[in-house]
């Protein structure tokens, strides 16, 4: 009796159901006893149509760095469009390549906490980020990218001719 013991945890019963049929390989919560993966597929085709999805989605993220997408699309549509992209990809590539879309309930408490403490630090950094330059030396907002908000200044009006003396 040994070698046909179940993989999943719990006690295998034997149920019923209202036409007297035996269900074999269920727990005592009426789950699988295969492991939990009855719904999960592992044929090649999903991965195939998995693949196909990044190679489109990483071409539409190509298609951002051509001078004729600026065209229709400003920089900062460009750039939320690549993000979109990135993070469509990634979740594809955790749910079907890291089998994740498969694993227990239980990927919730690793996952929701992790993700709470992202955005708990995203937004605990915005401030220093915005303010990054208010104690700064002049050398060093010098050197900036940009020129600090309070420095930029409108760019200046053409002067008239000057008129030739007579």
């Amino acid at each position: 009796m040994s070698e046909n013991l179940p993989t999943s945890h719990g006690p295998v019963v034997e149920t019923q159901d209202a036409h007297g049929h035996v269900a074999h390989g269920q727990d005592a919560h009426g789950h699988d006893a295969h492991g939990g993966h009855a719904g999960h597929s592992t044929g090649i085709a999903q991965y195939i149509y998995v693949f196909i999805a990044l190679c489109l989605l990483t071409t539409l993220s190509f298609l951002t760095s051509f001078h004729w997408w600026h065209e229709y699309f400003s920089v900062t549509e460009s750039r939320m469009l690549m993000m979109a992209v990135s993070c469509t990809k990634a979740l594809l590539v955790i749910l079907f390549f890291m089998h994740v879309l498969w694993e227990a309930n239980w990927k919730f408490v690793l996952t929701i906490p992790a993700m709470l403490m992202s955005i708990f630090l995203l937004l605990m950094l915005v401030p220093d980020i915005g303010m990054r330059l208010r104690h700064a030396s002049e050398e060093r907002k010098f050197q900036a990218a940009e020129p600090p908000p309070e420095q930029a200044s409108p760019p200046a009006a053409p002067q008239p001719a000057a008129e030739p003396a007579s």
